[in-house]
């Protein structure tokens, strides 16, 4: 008996998908199948695990829904750390709680509400921004820094393609060199600073759909009625020509803060 495969799924039965699905946290499962990413060589949950092991006291600065931070095996006796989102902070608490995490809502321009020289370990994966003056404050002597962070034009391909050419200052604006120099000024010493451009193939419209609600400052005016005439010309692109590729831009860095 020959089996009739499956008809393609239509433009509007992605979409509707791709809107219902929870944004909350940074668990990227969803786009299992859908969406591929290169990952940095550098493999930054096992360095942060390592850091995490031999630290007394540690802080994760916008922890998200808390899922990288639970990823290590180990957590110091004082593990703290800051998330701004409501939805994240509810998600982080209930994750973390468990393990003796400390959870706290805090904006993620405010300054951090610990005391000075509070940590021996402050890590981040994919800061909005690093405040590093008030990273160098709740760091004791000795202690150190670790982050992933995106770096400058980071899946500039999609957001050009809904929002046109950005300008120069758009596009260099989460250059490694300026966070080298920023982390010098608040008298930090990098110890190690790598950057890479990592592939990135959307296999359907529901993942930029998908992408578009979670990654919410890409296309900062982004719902599907606003952009319906644009998704349904790429979905037709991706059905004619293959996956979307764009390139994710990562840099590591890590300091420390002098005896």
């Amino acid at each position: 008996m020959t089996r009739t495969p499956p008809a393609p799924r239509t433009f509007d039965d992605l979409v509707a998908e791709a809107a219902a699905a929870p944004v909350e946290g940074w668990d990227f499962s969803w786009f299992d199948g859908r969406a591929t990413e290169e990952r940095p060589s550098w493999g930054y949950a096992g360095l942060m695990a390592g850091r995490l092991a031999r630290a007394t006291a540690a802080l994760d600065i916008q922890t998200g829904g808390g899922e990288v931070l639970a990823s290590a095996p180990a957590l110091p006796p004082l593990t703290a750390a800051t998330e701004a989102w409501p939805p994240n902070v509810a998600r982080a608490t209930a994750l973390l709680a468990p393990r003796g995490v400390v959870v706290v809502a805090s904006p993620e321009d405010a300054p951090l509400p610990f005391a000075d020289g509070a940590f021996d370990l402050v890590v981040s994966r994919h800061p909005v921004r690093a405040h590093w003056p008030e990273i160098a404050r709740v760091l004791r002597p000795g202690g150190g820094y670790l982050s992933q962070e995106v770096g400058p034009a980071s899946v500039f391909e999609v957001v050009e393609y809904f929002l046109g050419p950005q300008p120069e200052a758009t596009r260099t604006a989460r250059d490694p060199g300026r966070a080298r120099r920023d982390a010098e000024a608040a008298g930090l010493r990098i110890t190690d600073l790598r950057a890479e451009r990592l592939r990135i193939e959307f296999l359907d419209i529901g993942a930029v759909v998908h992408f578009l609600r979670k990654v919410i400052w890409m296309v900062p005016d982004f719902t599907v009625e606003r952009y319906r005439v644009r998704l349904r010309e790429l979905h037709e692109r991706i059905v004619a020509e293959g996956p979307f590729v764009a390139h994710s831009s990562r840099f590591l860095i890590e300091a420390h803060k002098p005896e």
